[in-house]
């Protein structure tokens, strides 16, 4: 699904003694949320008075093809939201994904759908709670969609394998980014080459970016996702003849749909609701390799390996990971 790239730079707010003292248990949450129920997700506010209920809805997104194109695919799914909620809902169009977790930590968006590198960021940082995902329909397996990272260079190229490509010119997507850089850090120097050691990490800011820049000869190499590399050949804008995949990993969830933690509950309850009952126009079907539905998802379990990846890639998913890069 959507995947990402940007460094965050966030707004302070600020923490009340009170907060601090009534809360037993945050984990990796920022201090102005708490865990007691140890989800590895903000709580919602313990005071009712806190609950948000906002008159209209706002949605993003974590962009990382074509802002325009992505908007006109989900432009179903948002009358849909806005009939089942029967309030008004608003595609929020913004240009990186630091603006989207930004706007979840201030309250201007209610609930958005984010990259997999982009989850435990907003979980940690803006208080997201991830509540769905892509899915296949149970005739067709009914599991959610996931997504391998890859490794890609140009079809006339000497490269074999990961270990040839020291010393070379290799993509990144962005900092946050699990498929085109956590996940890399975390699986690459097991195949015999480490990012930043073995080659200067070059990022491209999208994955879209870093395909189209090895088929131009920009980079030797990038690290992508492979539903990306499908989207682009299903659009005509790279050919099968084109490249060649010398690396393919094992599969990650394919991003997230969230909830802010402070929605008035029974809001929140309705969005999930109306997310699980909407079916995918032929468009997204096409787009996302069958799937047609959202399912539930469960952010302990569903993302643990994203998790791991971005503690063994050295990339915390955190306030101390935006602050160290900006």
């Amino acid at each position: 699904m959507i995947r990402f790239g940007a460094c965050f730079v966030l707004l302070l707010l600020p923490l009340g003694a009170a907060a601090a003292d009534t809360c037993t248990n945050r984990g990796d949450l920022d201090t102005i949320y708490c865990d007691e129920d140890r989800d590895l997700t903000a709580d919602p506010p313990k005071d009712a008075a806190k609950f948000r209920k906002p008159s209209a809805l706002l949605l993003s997104y974590s962009p990382q093809e074509d802002t325009s194109t992505y908007e006109k695919l989900w432009e179903p799914y948002v009358a849909h939201m806005g009939r089942c909620t029967a309030m008004p809902v608003r595609f929020f169009q913004v240009h990186s994904s630091a603006a989207a977790v930004e706007a979840f930590r201030s309250g201007r968006l209610q609930f958005s759908m984010l990259a997999t590198g982009d989850t435990p960021f907003a979980v940690n940082v803006a208080g997201a709670v991830p509540y769905a995902g892509i899915g296949m329909s149970p005739e067709k397996g009914g599991k959610l969609l996931g997504y391998h990272v890859i490794v890609l260079v140009k079809n006339d190229s000497p490269f074999k394998k990961l270990a040839d490509l020291k010393g070379k010119r290799v993509a990144h997507t962005a900092p946050s980014s699990n498929s085109g850089n956590m996940a890399p850090r975390a699986l690459f120097p097991a195949e015999g080459l480490t990012p930043d050691a073995d080659y200067k990490v070059i990022y491209s800011g999208k994955h879209d970016n870093s395909i189209t820049g090895v088929l131009r000869g920009d980079y030797d190499a990038a690290a992508v996702a492979d539903d990306v590399l499908d989207r682009l050949l299903d659009r005509g804008i790279v050919k099968p003849g084109q490249y060649r995949i010398i690396y393919t990993s094992k599969s990650f969830p394919a991003g997230s749909m969230v909830l802010a933690h402070d929605l008035d509950p029974s809001l929140a309850a309705k969005i999930r609701e109306c997310t699980l009952s909407y079916r995918f126009s032929p468009q997204l079907i096409e787009a996302f390799q069958g799937a047609d539905r959202y399912l539930p998802m469960i952010y302990k379990r569903d993302f643990e390996a994203v998790r791991d990846v971005a503690k063994r890639s050295g990339e915390p998913i955190n306030r101390a990971t935006p602050a160290a890069k900006k």
